[in-house]
């Protein structure tokens, strides 16, 4: 099983790349989070791997972080999840925001990932919550400082997803923002956000 890539980004799309090792080239899906992260074609890269084999498919998922190859496990556990759809969950929200989301039981939250019905992000919840606990306590207990950042990028993700821009779009508009100014206001970062997007 290949667990592991380190080589050359050869091309990418927004659901899959090709990474060079030693004149071999690797297709492997990602979701978008690693994409936006992964650097440009020609970029050094490593990735952790999750080999999926099916009878008549072998197919590679890769992943910058090891949580998010963790969650990526954890999710195709669960009845009903492949590993596409289980991509679609990491691509629709941030890694440390999946993880509190199960913790709290917003089910509300799971349900605006694209794909994930009431159902699906109930099942989420239910199966992944006690799964959790070992797996993120830096995260969990980073939580209360966090709980405010993680609410204002959402708020102003739902504002520019109510203005029409695409999820993808929004989440990296929003965190390029927050990076340059973590202070700020709902208002005037969503200023922000918005005059970067024009550009």
């Amino acid at each position: 099983m290949i667990a592991f890539l380190r080589g050359r980004v050869l091309d990418k799309q927004p659901n899959r790349i090709i990474v060079d090792v030693q004149g071999v080239g690797y297709e492997v899906h990602v979701p978008l989070s690693t994409y936006y992260d992964i650097g440009d074609p020609g970029a050094e890269v490593a990735v952790r791997v999750y080999t999926h084999v099916r009878e008549d498919v072998l197919q590679l998922y890769g992943f910058l972080t090891d949580l998010e190859r963790q969650l990526f496990e954890r999710l195709i556990g669960i009845s009903g999840i492949g590993p596409k759809l289980a991509v679609a969950v990491l691509s629709g929200v941030e890694s440390r925001e999946l993880v509190m989301a199960v913790q709290r039981g917003d089910v509300a939250r799971l349900t605006s990932i694209p794909g994930v019905g009431k159902k699906t992000a109930e099942r989420i919840v239910l199966e992944l919550r006690d799964r959790l606990s070992q797996l993120v306590m830096p995260v969990a207990e980073a939580a209360p400082a966090a709980a405010a950042g993680d609410r204002l990028r959402g708020d102003l993700v739902s504002a520019l997803q109510n203005l029409g821009y695409h999820r993808a779009q929004a989440d990296k508009a929003v965190e390029s923002t927050l990076s340059s100014m973590p202070d700020a206001t709902f208002e005037h970062a969503l200023r922000q956000v918005l005059r970067e997007l024009m550009r």
